[in-house]
């Protein structure tokens, strides 16, 4: 069917302080439709049905109205027929942040909207709202078929892109602030969009989730037992290894991850949380050790990351005694904190190019000397360090000095020295390390200081 226009089906929604009523995830009796991609397109006439979904390209993109809750019909490729509802608030900012907002299972994207907060904190903040809907029977996002986990392979991610996309194209929106969230099935797809798309997402929120790769299947169901049990543990390499598979070759950026999840949690068991935080700590390459501890509410326990600020890489809050109905009001406005989202304009959030890394490795039979040498090329001074990176396949360190290295393999993070904590811009700062190879005696590729990717020379 060929679009004769370029306008969008509007459906306003009341935005009612109700708290959403999360449906439990159950195991599924409908098979996924995972049918050939639509295609591309962008918003058009009124049309009903799949048909509106899947016509031919309108000659352009026309805004949503603003400040209404509103469908967006033919926004691209998209094989699982989901549905895109998008939120621009009155005061929309030039070039604005995306923030995607995935629901749990048995909801929509309407119920997303009326029962979070995202829209009003986007009437403070600016930025726009995406809110993809699933239109299959069980009205949860696959997170488990090989289509679902690989990088353009298709099902919900591939359409959740499109979405994005058609965002970017309409608002100019800023390709560096694009962040998804989610709620239980939607924790679980946030995961997944991290994955397979880590040169679109800056960060990611999950509330009540699994790691990435962990609902997989390959007979055509959505449930995994033996995942949402809690039974599914990897050492953090492997669950990296799942991330890193769905994009082979990639060595960009990886987006920063917020977990959050209850300690009776009787849908997806609690394990799961400490399974993703082995993931996204290894994907990051910063310690498994804590660089931050508190408890910011009662009965809850926050642990950060690879830095100690509030956009650490990796941040977890887990809270004692609650289950799988997690999600609160007033928990988005801590998710926008940790995206850097929570003042109009673009956040602080560190940005690459803040740091530079020389690194060389000499080599011998069985041994190696890595030498590092870090810059700072920012503008403000850093004062106490920790440099993340993650050493080759068959590499485990015996010594080093500048420095404290942990673990000894794997994702390391070497921690700076008493002397040697402050670094002004401009300046540099020499460590080094001993270490054991089995052939592959090669330097790390990539580096983050205090969260923020380094270039590396």
């Amino acid at each position: 069917m060929s679009a004769t226009g370029s306008s969008n089906t509007v459906r306003r929604r009341s935005r009612s302080g109700l708290a959403v009523l999360f449906g439990a995830l159950v195991p599924l009796l409908a098979t996924l439709l995972l049918g050939a991609p639509g295609a591309s397109a962008r918003a058009e006439p009124t049309t009903s049905g799949a048909a509106a979904r899947t016509a031919a390209p309108a000659a352009a993109p026309t805004v949503a109205p603003a400040a209404a809750l509103t469908e967006v019909t033919g926004f691209g490729t998209n094989p699982s027929n989901l549905q895109m509802y998008l939120y621009v608030p009155d005061s929309v900012t030039a070039n604005p942040a995306v923030v995607v907002a995935v629901h749990y299972c048995t909801g929509s994207g309407p119920a997303m909207y009326s029962g979070t907060e995202y829209a009003s904190l986007a009437d403070r903040y600016g930025f726009i709202v995406v809110y993809p809907s699933v239109t299959r029977a069980s009205k949860c996002f696959d997170v488990s078929s090989p289509q679902a986990l690989r990088r353009g392979g298709g099902s919900d991610p591939v359409g959740i892109k499109s979405m994005v996309d058609w965002v970017t194209r309409t608002y100019s929106a800023d390709t560096s602030r694009i962040f998804a969230t989610g709620i239980s099935s939607g924790a679980m797809m946030t995961n997944v969009l991290l994955g397979d798309y880590p040169d679109v997402f800056a960060a990611g929120a999950a509330f009540s989730g699994v790691p990435f790769g962990c609902f997989a299947t390959t007979d055509g169901s959505e449930w995994n037992s033996a995942c949402s049990g809690g039974t599914v543990i990897h050492t953090p390499q492997e669950w990296g290894n799942l991330v890193r598979t769905a994009y082979p070759g990639y060595t960009g950026p990886r987006p920063r991850m917020q977990v959050w999840h209850g300690t009776e949690d009787d849908v997806l068991r609690y394990p799961n949380f400490g399974e993703e935080i082995k993931q996204w700590t290894n994907v990051l390459g910063v310690s498994q050790t804590p660089a931050a501890t508190d408890s910011p509410q009662s009965g809850w326990t926050r642990t950060r990351y690879g830095a100690t600020g509030d956009r650490a890489p990796v941040e977890a809050i887990s809270l004692q005694g609650v289950g799988h109905n997690l999600y609160a009001y007033g928990m988005a406005a801590r998710v926008l904190t940790f995206f850097g989202l929570d003042s109009s304009g673009p956040g602080p959030q560190p940005q690459p190019g803040a740091c530079k890394v020389t690194v060389t490795t000499n080599a011998w039979s069985t041994g190696l000397t890595g030498s590092v040498t870090i810059t700072n090329t920012g503008t403000a001074r850093i004062e106490g360090w920790k440099l993340a990176f993650t050493l080759p396949s068959g590499q485990t360190v015996t010594n080093g000095w500048g420095a404290t290295y942990a673990p000894a393999s794997g994702a390391v993070t070497a921690t700076n020295a008493t002397y040697n904590g402050t670094i002004t811009p401009n300046a540099s700062v020499g460590i080094g390390y001993q270490a054991n190879h089995g052939g592959n005696s090669g330097p790390p590729t990539t580096f983050t200081l205090n969260g923020t990717v380094c270039a590396v020379s």
